[in-house]
């Protein structure tokens, strides 16, 4: 059976990293991509601001699985395994239980890391103060993310090195495959 493996945490812990390095085996497909998609349709700058607002919209008017509803075209036709990068909350891991075994991978990152790491990766959506990165994660925490930690399979802490959480990672969902 087709594993999917939803990658969940809260902003800046590491969900990305974790899917770049299991890009060899797995079809990625990100959460976040969509609603950056959605933005760039709109003709709106990918800011923080923009990207929470269109999140925020979607979920209101097709519920809290909005986002996975958005990524079925692109899971239902194949067979190939999948990492999915940001997983929000627990409706739309519901969704994705109807194309294959679905588990859920935690990250864990200290609050100051997970700061440091939005601000230099540089993207449009960074935040540019830490009232800013307060406010993202409470937004995260609205949709359900925190849910989402709390019933996921693993949760992995991103406390070394990059390739220390990658290690960690691969392990788990290691384990998994041979449970398929």
């Amino acid at each position: 059976m087709r594993l999917i493996v939803c990658i969940t945490g809260m902003p800046g812990s590491g969900k990305s990293t974790v899917a770049k390095a299991l890009n060899s085996s797995f079809r990625i497909l990100s959460m976040g991509d969509v609603v950056r998609r959605e933005a760039e349709r709109r003709g709106l700058e990918p800011s923080d601001v923009n990207l929470g607002a269109i999140m925020q919209e979607l979920r209101k008017r097709y519920g809290l699985g909005a986002i996975a509803y958005l990524l079925v075209n692109e899971i239902k036709d194949g067979k190939d395994d999948i990492i999915i990068d940001g997983l929000r909350s627990i409706r739309e891991a519901e969704i994705l239980k109807g194309y294959g075994n679905v588990k859920i991978l935690a990250i864990h990152t200290p609050k100051d890391k997970r700061l440091k790491f939005l601000v230099d990766r540089n993207r449009s959506d960074a935040p540019t103060s830490k009232e800013e990165f307060e406010i993202r994660d409470k937004r995260e925490l609205d949709v359900g993310v925190g849910e989402a930690i709390a019933y996921a399979d693993a949760i992995i802490t991103n406390d070394g090195s990059i390739e220390e959480l990658q290690e960690k990672a691969r392990k788990i969902i290691r384990k998994w495959k041979e449970e398929c």
